[in-house]
């Protein structure tokens, strides 16, 4: 990874070598505390590491203080057109701002803002997306193109630093793959400012989750990035599920357990819809890198997963256990589920006992 400067955000930092951080979003009115800590406690429990919430009001930005007393995670506001937001925001314990300096409202409430966070130490993230560049700037580049995505983030970046603010989180976004990838590359090249990417308006499942995967995953191939957001159309938990999936797919952090399943095919033998949920359910709350297979019969399925840690397998009427390919119990169907259970929590504790050794 491109080494950037790190930034401290809450109780954990990002950029300057510091794990790729996953972040959402919530979609409840901030107003709401109780709906809105509820999804966060959600959001956490999937893996969350900094959670934003949306400020459009006073009210909103006042309630930080309640939500704050109730979550663990860092929490970002998000403030769009009134500075009078950020502030209120700032004094209520908000742990970073997403801001953009050009559309607050002038150098006097920038100025204001930045004093705010230089005093508690909060920092700011700044960007662009296809959707809000200046117009003049639009017309010059004839569209949002990744030079216009620049351009555009560049002159937030300078009403900063001309405040002598350097405690800065930077993205640009975009809806199109290629748009997207050489405006970071473009950030990157001249910035060592912690990046925040993702795919902007990415879509529902699962088209936005095949967009996202494809435009984060080029830029962390590329070394690029050092916190993700996947923004999906849906319950935001699944934003989470995707970005550990891709960070997980692209051996960056391996911290829960990876599925390998088999397609569908004519051997299939029991209800494999059925069988992965549960098997999903059973893993929820695992936090070991093991390679789990999930298979539709048990004819060729551990030979074919030997690389697994642990395998379940159906048949009719009937299913295997195995581990590293080597069949381990065989049981009843109605009973897989819960010899899987017994299996996996061996594993799991010959895995803790080596390693405390």
């Amino acid at each position: 990874m491109k080494k950037t400067r790190k930034i401290r955000i809450g109780n954990i930092f990002i950029g300057g070598g510091e794990p790729i951080r996953v972040q959402s979003m919530t979609n409840t009115p901030t107003e709401d505390v109780g709906s809105t800590v509820a999804q966060i406690n959600r959001l956490e429990d999937a893996g969350c590491e900094i959670v934003r919430v949306a400020v459009p009001t006073i009210e909103a930005a006042q309630k930080i203080k309640e939500i704050k007393r109730k979550i663990t995670i860092p929490l970002v506001a998000d403030i769009h057109f009134d500075y009078k937001l950020a502030l209120e925001a700032v004094r209520n314990g908000v742990d970073k701002i997403r801001i953009n300096p050009g559309n607050i409202g002038g150098a006097r409430k920038v100025k204001k803002v930045v004093e705010a966070c230089k005093e508690y130490h909060i920092p700011i993230r700044v960007g662009a997306n296809s959707g809000s560049i200046n117009r003049k700037i639009l017309d010059r580049y004839g569209g949002p193109t990744a030079e216009a995505l620049f351009e555009s983030v560049r002159g937030e970046i300078e009403i900063l630093e001309n405040e002598e603010f350097t405690d800065i989180v930077v993205s640009v976004k975009s809806t199109d793959l290629d748009t997207l990838v050489k405006a970071n590359e473009l950030v990157s090249s001249h910035y060592d400012y912690p990046l925040h990417i993702g795919l902007t308006e990415a879509g529902p499942i699962p088209e936005g989750i095949v967009k996202s995967t494809l435009g984060i995953g080029l830029l962390l191939k590329e070394g690029i990035g050092d916190t993700i957001r996947v923004s999906l159309t849906a319950d935001p938990v699944y934003e989470v599920y995707t970005a550990y999936s891709i960070l997980q797919a692209l051996n960056i952090r391996m911290e829960r357990p990876e599925i390998i399943s088999c397609p569908t095919c004519g051997r299939i033998e029991i209800d494999m819809d059925k069988l992965i949920k549960e098997v999903r359910a059973v893993l929820q709350n695992v936090k070991k890198p093991i390679k789990v297979a999930v298979l539709g019969c048990s004819v060729n399925g551990p030979g074919e997963a030997r690389e697994a840690d642990i395998g379940i397998a159906g048949g009719t009427h009937t299913g295997i256990i195995f581990r590293k390919g080597k069949i381990v119990r065989n049981v009843k169907e109605e009973d897989l589920i819960n010899t899987f259970k017994e299996e996996l929590d061996k594993l799991l504790k010959e895995d803790l006992n080596a390693h405390e050794s």
